[in-house]
């Protein structure tokens, strides 16, 4: 019995006996070192949440030689505008009998495109000169009283002097004669209306044959037989005001809209090259023919007026167009400006002429103002303030600030 005792004795673990120092120590810097580990991981993870996510642009230098666009200082989108061009109407209210035009028509000056009803008109004319005609019969009878008249006149003046007749028969004839030359100028002033009334009647009856003004082409065919054309507009809606719109194709001009911002860069003569939306590898010359002097104050623009100087029947009115306005060239004592460098737009903050670019040191920006040049919809050409070898920060601006720490983002 205390055999066994003994033995279960010796198996007891005495919780009084002191820890080994050594197995303690151990344990207290494993505990410290996964604590120092996750303080660290925890503050990375919460710097790099707090950075700004970038992306990185490269400046790429413009091209200098040999483009098309080397001298280009100004971009700017605009439209092919006709310069002349009408709404042919008619110059009386009618019926449209005649109509000469389809779209598409080459048309000469004075060329016959419509005609109108013209029995009225004829019927008028035919009275107008049966009313002349009146005026001149009563006018050659008129003289014939006139010329008895004065006959009488004569021989009552020798009766009078003989004592024949009495001064009253003689005041008598004289006052006939004085009557029938007041009646003969009066028929002369019928003559002249009735004569102005056949030139009207006439001009009514030309007007109802409707010339083309000017040579062009028909790109609008507005009325057709049948239907009433009038000068004026008419309630209902069934009366035509227009018969067809004709373009002369020799007026086509361009007319763009410059930011205010950068209008100072074009002058009138400027040379420029423009590229339809609709050919955009073929690049037609042309220059400045005037800046409208007034701006767009809702939109900030200024209109300028461009001369084609290529004539081609590929250039149709409305047509979209993109222009480059040309430096001057050396000869002409101007300096071309520094072909700078391209970044994409996204990564640069316009503000007029100038603009604000982050430029990255490490893992912060620095901000920076650059002076800007040419634009596009997707770049823009940095003239000073960059080097190439500088890479610039894309992101949300709101966030980037001068000295900020950035995580940079594939």
């Amino acid at each position: 019995m205390d055999d066994k005792a003994a033995l279960l004795n010796q198996l007891r673990i005495d919780r009084t006996e002191p820890p080994r120092s050594g197995s303690a120590r151990i344990w207290i810097i494993a505990v410290g070192a996964l604590i120092v580990i996750a303080a660290a991981t925890g503050g990375w993870f919460w710097r790099r949440s707090s950075d700004v996510p970038v992306h990185l642009a490269e400046p790429q230098p413009v091209a200098d030689a040999g483009a098309a666009s080397a001298g280009s200082i100004l971009d700017a989108s605009g439209y092919i505008v006709a310069r002349r061009q009408a709404t042919v109407a008619s110059k009386i209210t009618g019926k449209m009998v005649e109509l000469d035009i389809e779209e598409g028509d080459h048309v000469q000056e004075g060329q016959i495109i419509a005609r109108l009803d013209d029995s009225n008109v004829r019927a008028a004319l035919a009275a107008a000169h049966a009313q002349l005609d009146f005026a001149k019969a009563g006018l050659a009878e008129t003289e014939v009283n006139l010329a008895n008249a004065r006959r009488d006149f004569d021989r009552q003046t020798s009766l009078v002097k003989g004592h024949f007749v009495s001064q009253a028969a003689l005041d008598n004839s004289k006052t006939s004669m004085d009557a029938l030359t007041a009646q003969l100028a009066t028929q002369r002033s019928n003559i002249e209306v009735a004569q102005r009334n056949v030139e009207v009647a006439d001009r009514n009856l030309a007007d109802t044959i409707v010339r083309a003004p000017f040579s062009g082409v028909v790109t609008v065919k507005a009325a057709q037989p049948g239907e009433i054309v009038s000068p004026l507009s008419a309630g209902g809606g069934f009366t035509r005001t227009g018969i067809g719109t004709i373009v002369d194709m020799d007026s086509l001009e361009i007319q763009v809209d410059v930011n205010e911002n950068f209008i100072n860069r074009v002058e009138p003569a400027q040379k420029v090259t423009a590229k339809l939306n609709a050919y955009p590898d073929w690049q037609i010359p042309g220059h400045v023919i005037a800046v409208i002097p007034t701006a767009d104050r809702s939109k900030g623009t200024v209109t300028v007026r461009i001369a084609l100087d290529q004539k081609d029947p590929r250039i149709l009115p409305e047509m979209g167009v993109r222009v480059s306005f040309l430096a001057s060239s050396p000869g002409e004592g101007a300096v071309h400006p520094v072909p700078g460098l391209n970044l994409p737009s996204d990564a640069v903050q316009v503000s007029g002429p100038v603009g604000v670019v982050y430029v990255v040191h490490d893992s912060t920006v620095e901000r920076r103002a650059v002076k800007l040049g040419a634009s596009s919809s997707n770049q823009v050409t940095v003239l000073s303030g960059l080097q190439p070898a500088e890479r610039v920060a894309i992101g949300d601006f709101a966030r980037l600030k001068d000295g900020v720490r950035v995580r940079i983002e594939n």
